[in-house]
């Protein structure tokens, strides 16, 4: 399987991703979006590949909102090239930021959290929407890492998956699979985001960000038991199932989300 990583800036490593779908046999290809030079004037020009040009893209996370066009107005461009995927049946995988704009792709809506989620946290499965689809641990799911300012919300017919109280953390329509956790981090993954900004979001909240890299070598075992279980399900169960078309038109991005 020929997979595009799509990485919106220069700071989003693959991390754990990167070595599941290597694990799963998978032929990566990557391109980033904002390059490290323009990460501080990020409306860029980007050109994205044609829509068959892989058997299957995964859209990593960013520092932006999807609904922030007027500091990247190219976030319109990746919109319609995830269109252009899901319509011809190509899987796609979003993670954060990614999936936020596949919840957009779909006929969803992003806004501006109420109440940010930065940590690893559980979250709950609806086994009633897609059992066992992410990894369900002896008592409860997870602990993922969640760090996010933004939440999606996605249409009726569209089913989300796992939840906290605070937002939907995956949804899959199809052969697309959105998530707002973040699957693939490991120490090294949380000190480049640190040190792309990270620091100063982490400080404004009260958390310590050594402590949180060492709770993140402490559980790195099972987060990457975890990462590679939800890949191989995407690879080997979501890219295979019937494609679902586009019943929505995308969403109207709306400044603040609002």
């Amino acid at each position: 399987m020929r997979v595009l990583f799509v990485k919106q800036d220069h700071s989003s490593p693959d991390g754990l991703i990167g070595d599941a779908f290597a694990a799963a046999g998978c032929d990566v290809s990557e391109m980033v979006v904002v390059p490290r030079e323009r990460f501080g004037s990020p409306d860029v020009a980007v050109t994205f590949p044609a829509a068959p040009a892989y058997d299957a893209v995964v859209f990593f996370g960013a520092v932006w909102s999807v609904y922030d066009t007027a500091t990247i107005p190219w976030i319109t461009d990746e919109i319609s090239y995830a269109r252009s995927l899901i319509a011809l049946g190509v899987p796609t995988l979003g993670i954060c930021f990614g999936g936020q704009m596949l919840a957009a792709a779909v006929g969803g809506q992003v806004e501006r959290a109420p109440i940010p989620e930065v940590g690893w946290l559980s979250v709950a499965s609806d086994t009633s929407a897609e059992p066992g689809l992410i990894d369900t641990p002896l008592i409860d799911t997870g602990p993922w890492l969640a760090w996010h300012f933004d939440r999606f919300t996605v249409p009726a017919h569209v089913p989300v998956v796992a939840r906290t109280a605070l937002a939907s953390q995956a949804f899959v329509s199809g052969r697309t699979l959105g998530l707002q956790f973040h699957p693939e981090v490991t120490d090294s993954v949380l000190e480049a985001w640190l040190g792309s900004g990270g620091d100063a979001q982490v400080a404004e909240l009260g958390i310590d960000p050594q402590a949180l890299i060492e709770q993140s070598r402490t559980l790195a075992d099972g987060a990457a038991a975890r990462a590679h279980g939800l890949v191989r399900r995407f690879v080997f169960d979501v890219a295979r199932r019937p494609a679902a078309g586009l019943e929505r038109p995308p969403a109207v991005l709306v400044a603040g989300g609002a």
